[in-house]
């Protein structure tokens, strides 16, 4: 279990913070907004109203003893830089910080914060891959062309042998799930059905050409 800070408890700072917690972390939540923080202040560990653009009120929540800080800040750029500067102050290794422009997006960089965040340009493109790979329910970026895909099969592949739709070397299946079956060795001739569920790794290009072996309603 590792403790997070999220700063700003808008749209996304919640999400952050409320997935944390599912995934079992201890989080506190910072807002000077009294409404962000009391409609979230039950699911956290701690919420807090506090300014965080003042060194000395995020040194008494002890945020410096943090594993990493979520600045989530919105709207206010000048706000979400102050924060980061008394972050790294306080010696915090690991910032994530939300970009609201590119001019944020620069500040950030020359400050050398952990990971700059667009949500709304990363959003745009999950839909984007959503609606151009239907089968596809969910992935994950390991570099800027590599790719973790999670593939959930449609009924045009039930009754496919595995290495009809797998024989290629460019992408290597890592696992098979049926209901509660998940097998990591996989038998080639193995019979496919309707809504079973494959993760699949490998370069973008490779998995464009699988894509093309599902048909999509």
């Amino acid at each position: 279990m590792a403790q997070f800070a999220v700063i700003g408890l808008g749209s996304f700072g919640a999400t952050v913070a409320t997935e944390l917690i599912g995934l079992h972390h201890d989080v506190i939540g910072i807002d000077s907004n009294k409404k962000y923080v009391e409609s979230i202040s039950e699911q956290l560990t701690h919420a807090v109203i506090a300014d965080a653009t003042d060194e000395h009120v995020l040194q008494e929540l002890n945020i410096q003893n943090c594993d990493a800080a979520v600045v989530a800040i919105g709207e206010d750029i000048e706000a979400s830089i102050l924060c980061v500067l008394h972050l790294k102050n306080m010696g915090l290794k690991k910032i994530w910080v939300k970009a609201k422009s590119k001019a944020h997006h620069m500040i950030l960089t020359h400050l050398g914060v952990t990971k700059i965040i667009h949500p709304e340009e990363d959003m745009g493109v999950r839909v984007a891959q959503s609606l151009s790979y239907p089968m596809v329910s969910r992935y994950m970026v390991l570099d800027d062309d590599h790719y973790i895909v999670k593939v959930q099969l449609k009924e045009a592949q039930n009754g496919m042998r595995f290495h009809q739709l797998m024989d290629q070397n460019e992408v290597r299946t890592l696992l098979h799930k049926r209901g509660p079956e998940i097998l990591f060795s996989i038998d080639p001739n193995m019979i496919l059905q309707t809504n079973d569920i494959l993760v699949v790794e490998g370069l973008l290009e490779p998995l464009r050409r699988l894509a093309k072996h599902f048909k999509t309603e």
